[in-house]
């Protein structure tokens, strides 16, 4: 299971990449092995501020449907469009080609509720 050291961690298997007042936000190594093959990434709230914890979209699976929180609050300035043509590169890229959106940060506090690697890996 690859988990990066310089990224942060959510409850729900969510990564967080800071940099500045920006967050760079996908799904782990662990959740898409766990959602199995990813079919279709729907995020409709770019342009859209909302609260740590609030949905801003969902993943697509063969078998399931998840949805995705916000590990922070603040505006969704970015959605990865490339996500619409091939989902699939959430399976294969995770933590790269496969980010789902990036916030700007209304509390870049909330940063530090997140867990580090170790934490994370502890929960799996």
């Amino acid at each position: 299971m690859n988990i990066p050291s310089n990224l942060k961690y959510t409850k729900d298997h969510e990564w967080v990449k800071v940099e500045g007042d920006i967050a760079t936000v996908g799904i782990t190594d662990y959740a898409q092995d766990q959602l199995g093959d990813i079919v279709f990434v729907d995020i409709q709230t770019q342009g859209e501020n909302l609260a740590k914890e609030e949905v801003f979209g969902a993943i697509e699976a063969v078998k399931t449907v998840a949805d995705a929180f916000m590990p922070v609050s603040g505006e969704i300035i970015e959605v990865n469009a490339a996500l619409e043509e091939a989902p699939q590169t959430v399976n294969s890229d995770p933590y790269g080609e496969g980010w789902m959106i990036k916030i700007r940060m209304s509390n870049p506090a909330e940063v530090n509720e997140l867990m580090d690697a170790d934490a994370y890996a502890a929960i799996l």
